[in-house]
């Protein structure tokens, strides 16, 4: 994953990577946000929270794991991605399909296995940018912490911007919420695909 590299401790680089690795926890949130129901600032604290912790703790994994394990990761990644997150997104259109205009029917991605399902889904890029970081002059401490944070931020603001698209998708909202899952699982295995060759 050399396109994650950085040169040196530069901060503005780590930070340009964590806002990348943040794509995907947003685009998951904007689909929470859609399908959420009842109260949101509960929701949209737990899921940035575990979205954060899980793309904090990846880089540190990662680095700490080293070259060991790097090309046996890199051959499967993207598989493991790919999947969780259409598991995920084929119970959602499953669930609106089967209990239409029943909104307490609703897939709930904010909790359980669901919500660690998605967190490892969304922070298996982390990892293998912690892999390339344990071959750099970088402040993991330091790089960690901003991957998180940024990760947390991005998730809540995912969300809010989720619950105004749901009022606009209305019952259709779950469906758009299993859409945008699984445009992330084809682009996470497109993109991984066209790097091997």
């Amino acid at each position: 994953m050399s396109y994650w590299g950085v040169s040196g401790g530069d901060f503005l680089s780590i930070l340009l990577i964590a806002i990348g690795l943040a794509a995907d926890c947003l685009a998951v949130a904007l689909s929470g946000g859609v399908s959420a129901a009842g109260r949101l600032w509960w929701p949209t604290l737990r899921v940035s929270l575990s979205f954060g912790a899980f793309q904090a703790a990846m880089p540190l994994v990662g680095w700490l794991a080293g070259r060991t394990v790097v090309d046996y990761i890199a051959d499967y990644d993207h598989w493991v991605a790919f999947a969780l997150l259409a598991v995920v997104s084929g119970r959602m259109f499953r669930e609106a399909l089967r209990h239409r205009g029943k909104p307490e029917k609703q897939v709930d991605i904010t909790r359980g296995l669901m919500l660690l399902t998605l967190s490892v889904a969304t922070s298996i890029d982390a990892l293998a940018v912690g892999l390339s970081f344990a071959f750099l002059d970088v402040d993991i401490a330091l790089a960690s912490l901003t991957i998180g944070l940024v990760a947390f931020m991005v998730t809540a603001l995912g969300f809010v911007l989720g619950r105004w698209v749901s009022r606009l998708a209305g019952r259709w909202a779950e469906v758009v919420g299993g859409v945008i899952l699984l445009v992330i699982a084809f682009r996470i295995l497109v993109a991984h695909l066209l790097e091997r060759e």
